[in-house]
């Protein structure tokens, strides 16, 4: 196994920004990052194994639930220091990300801004220990970016609610505890239901033969005719509204998230470039593999600013829905090309997995998707600034 010797490019001298607190949250996540994450992460993902040894140390550094309060067993944290947590989260791996975000942004958020104080003692401590592990599901077999079309539903049975459906491409599904379960009632009105794990008729298959995000755990939610006690609905926010404000809180974490995926590139092709000789010299000594350098810094420096800034507007609740739609679009996007110039860097030794770098853009191809996609966010943008719907 290579040692982890990745150094943070910081262009603009954007940890003046920062606080002393936000440094140390960052600095001792990048530490586990190097000493639990990078030296398995190769051969999980060769595996197609979610590793879940990891989890205790996810616990352990804050990842679970960073911004809940401490009253609740989170670590209290701001916005700035979740994305950071993110961000070097995600250096290692974007499937080792979606874990925390999931379990953050999607299952103890929602309990935490809809659910009852009667909810919140029950789930959250256990949630950000890693003794719960939770997933989140709002995406159908027939609705991902029109998620309001959903026909998973329940109905009142007096003494429960009785829950029929199913979810695809939840994260997380096949080794969680409970689910975050988005369902319209009778009324056609979208609820929150907390599904445990052990109710008759609730199962979750995993979904196998993924070419991305390898070491994380995907599958569906099947619901049967799943009694749901009524004291697991939550009860302080309803309509679809709801969850897309968790995803909100999801997207601000990817586009702190992505970062990390990209600086993890660029480190790694610059250090080869000056490594990897051809004609006599250094290849970071032609002009074509210094601009791709100097491009590859300049968006990455670009995306920081523009996270810094989001979280910023986030810690004074100014941030809107479409400023962080586009930082996720803008970001994952970034990600995205610097994976691929990182890739011809490399040259053939990009796609080994002696290195990172196709393992990053492989998993990034479903981080364009998920949590909207790059062109549902484009149109999110284009409403915001025309006020003109395109949706319809």
């Amino acid at each position: 196994m290579k040692p982890d010797l990745f150094e943070s490019p910081d262009y603009y001298n954007i940890d003046d920004l920062l606080t002393e607190e936000q440094k140390l949250v960052r600095s001792a996540a990048r530490d586990w990052v190097k000493r639990d994450i990078s030296p398995i992460i190769e051969e999980a993902a060769q595996e197609a194994k979610f590793p879940k040894q990891i989890i205790e140390g996810l616990a352990g550094i804050g990842a679970f639930g960073p911004y809940i309060p401490e009253a609740y067993g989170g670590a209290g944290l701001d916005q700035i220091s979740y994305g950071l947590i993110m961000q070097e989260i995600e250096r290692g791996d974007s499937g080792v990300r979606s874990t925390a975000s999931v379990q953050s942004s999607l299952v103890m958020y929602p309990i935490f801004k809809f659910g009852n104080e009667e909810q919140r003692n029950k789930y959250l401590p256990k949630l950000a220990s890693g003794e719960f592990m939770g997933c989140f599901g709002l995406t159908e077999p027939d609705h991902g970016s029109n998620p309001g079309g959903m026909v998973t539903h329940f109905k009142d049975k007096g003494d429960h609610y009785l829950l029929n459906g199913a979810k695809m491409w939840i994260s997380n599904s096949p080794f969680a505890d409970i689910a975050i379960v988005w369902a319209k009632s009778e009324e056609g009105r979208i609820h929150g239901l907390i599904v445990e794990r052990g109710m008759e008729g609730f199962s979750t298959p995993e979904t196998h033969n993924k070419w991305s995000l390898r070491a994380s755990a995907t599958g569906e939610l099947i619901f049967d005719n799943v009694k749901v006690p009524k004291e697991n609905i939550l009860p302080n926010k309803s309509g679809l509204g709801a969850p897309l404000m968790c995803l909100d809180s999801a997207r601000f974490g990817i586009a702190w998230g992505v970062i990390g995926a990209a600086m993890d590139c660029y480190d790694t092709a610059l250090r080869y470039s000056k490594e990897r000789h051809q004609f006599g010299k250094p290849i970071g000594s032609f002009q074509l593999q210094q601009k791709k350098l100097a491009e590859m810094i300049t968006e990455i420096t670009k995306a920081q600013l523009l996270a810094w800034r989001l979280g910023t507007l986030r810690n004074e609740g100014r941030a809107t829905s479409a400023q962080i739609s586009m930082a996720k679009r803008n970001n994952v996007d970034m990600a995205l090309k610097i994976a691929r110039d990182a890739r011809q860097i490399l040259g053939g030794m990009g796609i080994s997995g002696e290195y990172s770098i196709m393992r990053h853009m492989m998993n990034l191809e479903s981080v364009v998707t998920y949590e909207g996609t790059h062109d549902i966010h484009l149109l999110i943008t284009g409403m915001d600034v025309t006020g003109l719907n395109a949706f319809k």
